[in-house]
């Protein structure tokens, strides 16, 4: 046991129980002690953080991919003010470098450069001339293709804005930026500051100076300064530490997870994607969170528990990789900034020994805790120091993944406008099976992300129908081994199949049904 598992096996329960509400919140509330100094703008030339890093290399590898793309749709409903949007984005732009930034490459190192200004303008395409009924399927077709326009790097802008006007009170706004730029939590700062922007630019102030300046306050640094700062403090003795844990957790031959496909896996790795949907009762939902009250853990990691014996179930295979996300963004001065903060950790489980669940919370909590006490090590860093085989046709270290979103974003109302969102089927995934949880006030909700050339939807479908009865037992029976827990993927088999058997039988009934009318009509 390490040092930090013998740590927290020391403390109460009621100690442990308050470290799991801090862990259960998002973990960049977590302030660093080492301040981000603002650079010299004598250059407009930065070093890539590691994470952009990653996202240049896989952008040479495969140039002109949709796959990084992050998108965003709204629904506007009100009376407009399209100048006053036009500004708001125009000042984001202004107080943002990374949003005037560019990618190219000096003496073979890849680079980011920042452009002095920028001047954008909102495209607005009017919908009004065809038919009412057409407009909405126009709105989507729309959205979808804007979802899989590939950015240059070297040239961007890489963010596009484009507005649809269906009538003068309705109007859907498409927004996509390059991951290398963004990431999730950098949709809400955007969104929140052309809210406020808008609001002040929409009330009728005498300039767009004097009501942005009584909008936001300037911002202390620019992501080029988090990227010069990564490099700088991330190296000798932290590096060592944090390249220490995590090659020992992951060293030696790291499991492939081998979940059985509906087809031979491609030679290349391919991002065509489909979503399903997964809506636990708020019945359940909530047995969940006081079963993670009463063992003094965190919510996520009895998804990630359950979510490893369901895998377990379907590849038989005790060792379970998956991957998840954190915000990472653990300096006061990133929480308002757009930027690529975004890490991946890789979450073992050992499944051996047919534990009991608790017992397997147990496993999953030290993992766990260890894994965010060494989060600062960026994947692409691990990548490098692991040197895993490359396969061209899996994602390195995980091909799964597991995301619990605890924040919710809720809808903007501004005067005389209300935003919504828009919601657009993205068919690009970038791993085997993604599984998106989001805490709302009705309960768990999920989408399942998975690769269509590797999966049917059936396959989802019944899948999420599995996972929904596993975690339906877990809340009432916490204490049974995973064997016992077993039981229910075979019953739910059994249930489906005697459906799928049913309907069968009901489909062949009824086409004799109809033939025997038609003869008798004959007759």
């Amino acid at each position: 046991m390490s040092d930090l598992s013998q740590k927290i096996a020391a403390l109460s329960p009621e100690r442990l129980k308050l470290l799991a509400q801090r862990l259960s919140k998002k973990q960049g509330d977590i302030v660093s002690q080492t301040q981000i100094k603002c650079q010299s703008r004598e250059t407009n030339s930065f070093p890539l953080s590691f994470a952009q890093q990653r996202l240049w290399f896989l952008n040479q590898l495969q140039p002109g991919h949709s796959a990084y793309n992050i998108f965003q749709s709204m629904r506007l409903t009100g009376w407009l003010n399209v100048a006053a949007l036009e500004k708001s984005f125009n000042e984001v732009i202004r107080r943002h470098e990374i949003l005037r930034t560019t990618f190219t490459t000096v003496d073979g190192q890849a680079i980011q450069v920042i452009a002095p200004s920028l001047t954008f303008r909102l495209p607005v395409i009017d919908l009004q001339e065809l038919p009412i009924d057409l407009r909405e399927a126009e709105v989507l077709r729309l959205a979808h293709e804007e979802a899989q326009h590939s950015f240059n790097l070297a040239k961007g802008p890489l963010l596009r804005v484009t507005l649809l006007r269906q009538t003068e009170t309705d109007h859907a706004l498409l927004l996509t930026m390059h991951h290398i730029i963004s990431d999730g939590w950098s949709i809400g700062v955007l969104i929140g500051e052309i809210a406020v922007l808008y609001e002040a630019l929409s009330s009728g102030k005498p300039s767009l100076r004097h009501a942005t300046l009584t909008a936001l306050p300037e911002l202390s640094i620019q992501y080029a300064d988090f990227a010069v700062w990564q490099r700088q403090w991330l190296q000798g003795e932290q590096l060592e530490t944090q390249l220490a844990y995590w090659k020992q957790q992951l060293g030696g031959k790291l499991p492939v997870l081998e979940l059985p496909t509906d087809r031979p896996r491609p030679a290349i790795q391919t991002f065509s994607g489909a979503r399903e949907s997964l809506t636990l009762p708020k019945t359940l939902s909530e047995k969940l969170k006081a079963l993670n009250q009463r063992q003094g853990i965190t919510l996520f990691m009895i998804l990630l528990a359950a979510f490893g014996t369901l895998l377990f179930w379907y590849t038989g295979q005790e060792d379970i990789v998956v991957g998840t996300d954190i915000a990472n963004r653990n300096q006061a001065e990133t929480k308002e900034l757009i930027g690529f903060f975004a890490n991946q950790l890789v979450l073992r489980t050992d499944l051996s020994g047919n534990p009991t669940f608790l017992k397997l919370l147990e496993r999953v909590r030290e993992m766990t805790l260890e894994a965010y006490a060494h989060q600062d090590l960026p994947f692409d860093k691990l990548v490098d120091a692991l040197n895993p085989k490359r396969e061209l046709n899996r994602s390195p270290l995980f091909q799964v993944k597991l995301v619990l979103e605890n924040t919710q974003t809720p809808s903007l109302k501004l005067p005389d406008l209300t935003i919504s969102p828009l919601k657009v089927e993205n068919k690009t995934v970038q791993f085997d099976l993604l599984l998106e949880l989001n805490e709302t006030e009705q309960g768990l909700f999920g989408i399942w992300e998975y690769n269509t050339d590797l999966f049917d939807t059936a396959t989802i479908v019944q899948m999420s129908r599995n996972f929904e009865a596993l975690l339906g037992k877990i809340a009432t029976h916490p204490e049974a081994k995973l064997s016992e827990l077993k039981t229910i993927l075979s019953e739910a088999d059994k249930q489906q199949n005697l459906a799928q058997e049913q309907t069968y039988e009901s489909t062949i009934q009824k086409k004799l049904r109809n033939v025997k009318r038609r003869a008798n009509s004959r007759l």
